[in-house]
């Protein structure tokens, strides 16, 4: 499965950067668009899971570019991104289409949980019990079963091995792991992943230098790629 597509529109070349790195190093195929007729013309004649749009834009504002895509019944998620926090502003996005609303200056790690959060919202829940070779994982009673053998998942590995199950051939970053599984106000760091990660392959029977089933994607962080 390939990386989920984003396309940022933001004149700000500075900022668009800055999110469009951000983004990439999540995990995400991530595209930058300055002119709002050049990214209208991108977002209706390519696929994206989601659009990130800047209201304040050259040639057309991003309130015409979200009118025009859901005229197009296109139904890309739109998350808005702009300096006016008035109220009738947010109103107004929202009425025509837009799914969320964020509000310049604002946090890199809010803006990334909400686009995680609204791209989980497309996706299917984790199955509860699923094999991997000969491991039988349980999520609904946190254990594992394995040649003759129980052994339990605590709930951060249950967490990431759901996370995992509901995101098969996609590459997730540790970021991801701990916004979506510990959460930041935890603050956890990124080698606390990759221990969770090291006893999960210990129990599921895929350990060793060539894992089959949890991947490393160096750089980055794991893919899951289920049995055919």
């Amino acid at each position: 499965m390939s990386a989920e597509r984003i396309l940022v529109v933001e004149d700000d070349e500075s900022l668009g950067t800055v999110l469009v790195d951000a983004l990439r190093r999540d995990g995400f195929d991530a595209l930058l668009e300055r002119d709002g007729r050049a990214a209208l013309q991108r977002a209706l004649s390519e696929s994206f899971e989601l659009i990130i749009l800047d209201l304040m834009l050259p040639r057309m504002d991003g309130y015409e570019i979200c009118r025009r895509l859901r005229g197009s019944d296109r139904e890309t998620p739109v998350l808005m991104l702009t300096a006016r926090g008035r109220e009738e502003d947010r109103v107004r996005g929202l009425d025509i289409g837009a799914d969320d609303y964020v509000v310049k200056p604002f946090s890199l790690k809010e803006l990334m949980a909400r686009v995680r959060a609204r791209l989980r919202s497309r996706h299917p829940d984790a199955p509860k019990t699923v094999r991997l070779g000969e491991a039988e994982i349980d999520l609904g009673a946190m254990r594992v079963h394995r040649s003759g053998k129980t052994v339990p998942l605590t709930k951060l590995e249950a967490g990431v091995l759901k996370l995992f199950l509901a995101h098969p051939g996609e590459v997730l970053s540790r970021g991801r792991f701990l916004d979506e599984v510990w959460g930041y106000d935890r603050h956890p760091t990124t080698r606390t992943v990759d221990m969770h990660v090291a006893r999960i392959r210990d129990k599921i029977g895929d350990a060793g230098s060539t894992p089959r089933f949890i991947q490393t994607v160096h750089g980055v962080g794991y893919r899951y790629e289920p049995e055919p």
